[in-house]
Parts: C-alpha cells; sequence; structure tokens
C-alpha cells in the first residue's frame, strides 16, 4: 500500500501534474480518492495532488494500493457548501479544499489543471477572478457531453457561466468548444449548431442572426446552422453553442427527461404481470440504455478558456465520474488544447455590438 509523504514531491518534467478537490461533492471524499487513484492507474505520466482534510483521506489511502510517489496531500481543512454564496465562500473561507486547489493552480507553473464536484458557483467565480484566461478569451464557458441517439456524443457550450453574450462571445464558445471535440473526442470537422428557436438564419433575437453570420464566417469551424432544443440528441450536430442560461435549462431539461421517462418505463413493467416477462427477456437492453443515458459515464463540465485546465464535476459524481473527468483533464493537457485555442481566437477582432 502506498503512503503519503510529508514535503512536496519532486516529479519529472514529463508528469502531468493535477489538483482533486476531495471534498464538497455528495460522495466526497471516497468517490473523489478513488476516481483519482483509478485515473493514476491508466495513465502512468499523471501525478495527483489531493486537497482536502489530511487525516481523513490519510485515513482512507490507508486502506488501498497506489503508487505513493505521484500522490501528495494538502492539507486544506474546509469545505465550501452549495449553499454559500460564491464570493463569500472565496473570501471566508481559504484554507478549504477549493479554494486551496484554485491558488496552487494559480500559482504554481508545475501544475496545469484542477478537477472538482463542489459548489458550482464558487468554482466559478475562483477560476475567473483567481486563474484569468487564454489570451484572446473574452469570458470563459462550460462544456459539458451528453449523449446521442446514434451512439455518439455532443457538446453544449455554454452551459452556466454566462448568463447574457454577445455574438462575438458565441463565436470564441463555438471555435473553443469544437476544438475541445476535435482533440479530446477526436470528432474530425465538429458539425457546430447555435441554439435558436428555429433552423432558419433569420429567425430569433438580434444577438442570435448576427452570431449566426460571424460564424457562418469563421472558416475554421464547420458550422451547420441553427438548431432547435428538441434535436440536441438527434446525433446530427457534435456541438451546440448558446447562452449560458438558455444551454443550462437545455442540458438539464434533457437530462431530467431522460431520467423519468426510465422511472415511468420501470413503474410501467411493474404493473403487469405480462409487462414483467417481457422485461425479464429485455433484461440486458434495459441495462445497456440504463448505462448509455448515465451522465457518470461522460464525466463534467470543462471550463473552456481558462489560462489553465478546469474541469467540475457533477456533485453527485461517484468514482467512475470522477475518474472520467480527470481523464478529460488530461487529454485536454497531453492536447495542448489551450495554445490551439488561443492561435486560433486571436486572428479575429473583438467586435462590440
Amino acid at each position: 500500500m502506498g503512503e503519503h509523504a510529508d514535503s512536496p514531491q519532486q516529479t519529472d518534467n514529463t508528469m502531468i501534474k493535477m489538483l482533486i478537490d476531495c471534498f464538497g461533492g455528495d460522495h466526497s471524499p471516497e468517490a473523489n480518492v478513488d476516481g483519482a487513484l483509478a485515473a493514476m492507474t491508466n495513465n502512468p505520466d499523471l501525478y495527483l495532488i489531493l486537497t482536502g482534510d489530511e487525516t481523513t483521506l490519510q485515513n482512507y489511502l490507508k486502506t488501498k494500493t497506489y503508487d505513493a510517489s505521484r500522490l501528495e496531500i494538502v492539507h486544506a481543512p474546509e469545505v465550501i457548501g452549495c449553499e454559500e454564496r460564491p464570493i463569500d465562500a472565496i473570501r471566508l473561507k481559504k484554507e478549504s479544499s477549493m479554494i486551496k486547489a484554485v491558488r496552487l493552480l494559480r500559482d504554481r507553473d508545475d501544475i496545469s489543471a484542477m478537477v472538482s464536484t463542489g459548489s458550482t458557483g464558487a468554482l466559478v467565480a475562483a477560476a475567473l477572478t483567481r486563474i484569468g484566461r487564454v489570451k484572446g478569451v473574452i469570458r470563459p464557458a462550460f462544456c459539458p457531453i451528453l449523449p446521442t441517439m446514434n451512439g455518439g456524443i455532443v457538446g453544449i457550450c455554454d452551459s452556466g457561466a454566462n448568463v447574457e453574450v454577445t455574438p462575438e462571445h458565441l463565436r470564441q464558445f463555438a471555435i473553443m468548444s469544437s476544438l475541445y471535440m476535435e482533440k479530446v473526442y477526436n470528432i474530425e470537422k465538429p458539425r457546430v449548431a447555435l441554439l435558436n428557436v428555429g433552423k432558419e438564419a433569420e429567425k430569433g433575437d438580434e444577438i442570435r442572426q448576427k452570431a449566426h453570420f460571424l460564424l457562418s464566417e469563421t472558416p475554421e469551424i464547420h458550422f451547420v446552422g441553427n438548431m432547435e432544443s428538441r434535436d440536441l440528441l438527434s446525433g446530427n450536430y457534435d456541438v451546440v453553442v448558446c447562452d449560458g442560461f438558455s444551454g443550462n435549462v437545455l442540458v438539464k431539461t434533457t437530462e431530467g427527461t431522460a431520467l423519468e421517462l426510465l422511472k415511468k418505463l420501470k413503474k410501467d413493467i411493474y404493473s403487469r404481470t405480462i409487462y414483467k416477462l417481457g422485461a425479464l427477456l429485455m433484461k440486458r437492453m434495459f441495462m445497456e440504455e440504463k448505462e448509455f443515458m448515465n451522465y457518470q459515464n461522460y464525466g463534467g463540465s470543462v471550463m473552456l478558456g481558462t489560462s489553465k485546465t478546469v474541469v467540475k464535476g457533477h456533485g453527485s459524481s461517484k468514482a467512475v465520474a470522477v475518474e472520467k473527468c480527470i481523464e478529460q483533464a488530461y487529454k485536454m493537457e497531453v492536447c495542448s488544447l489551450s495554445a490551439k485555442m488561443e492561435e486560433i481566437i486571436m486572428r479575429y477582432e473583438h467586435y462590440e455590438y
């Protein structure tokens, strides 16, 4: 079994160093630690720094087998609750696992990324005020992933970081999320759509109309036009660009609808004996469909446009979801995504509307 070292360790420059905020989620710290150890096993060049109560983490790690030379603990006794105001949490809880991780990410050049399942509001506020942005990026944006009906995935950018946007913001979201889907998920020429109330170019408000024009005039992305919300999971799109308010509603409505349909299906199956018999024959198919729609298998929302990589996992993330979040951050670092974003975004002026 591995043991925690009492002081920061020197690591090879080829290692990818990443912070894991181990407190704040519904299943922390167990899920955070288990997910971290699984990611370490799969990626031998990954070095992880766990932030949280040192005694609690050490006691839990005593039951685990891991490479102690690639794991470090930074003591952070406080926890930010989801009900706390983000600005107050940042100002008053400087010893929390999240804020200590953000500070380390900002201050240490050898650390390239962090993963947290804690308060979304606190993480967004801390990342924007403490970490900074990729050169040329006006506003960073969240980009979660959902499965599509043809077995693929679709990214939604933005999903909560920016309630109000300009057409230029939407173009930058498109550039960043298109690169993300291409480099991290190996999707060649991702099909980019603009969320709107209709598919025609003239639909929507002035912001959406001007954004449609800008996206059409951006050769670095494969823009396929407007998308109505009902087509999100159709498999016809790889990226959907929107303001943070609409995107957040879109994602949560889609996830909620899928969960409620699964509940109704289960209820209906148990309502009649003949349905139970039929379900028994189709048990494997039902299990596969449940796994297909399980958000735990798709990681978290990456924050595109911050100068260092930040991934926000769902508050109810279990170990597999934390592992997927770490894998997302790892792949973003391997492909030098931020540098590629800066290269393209700096080609364009920032228009004011």
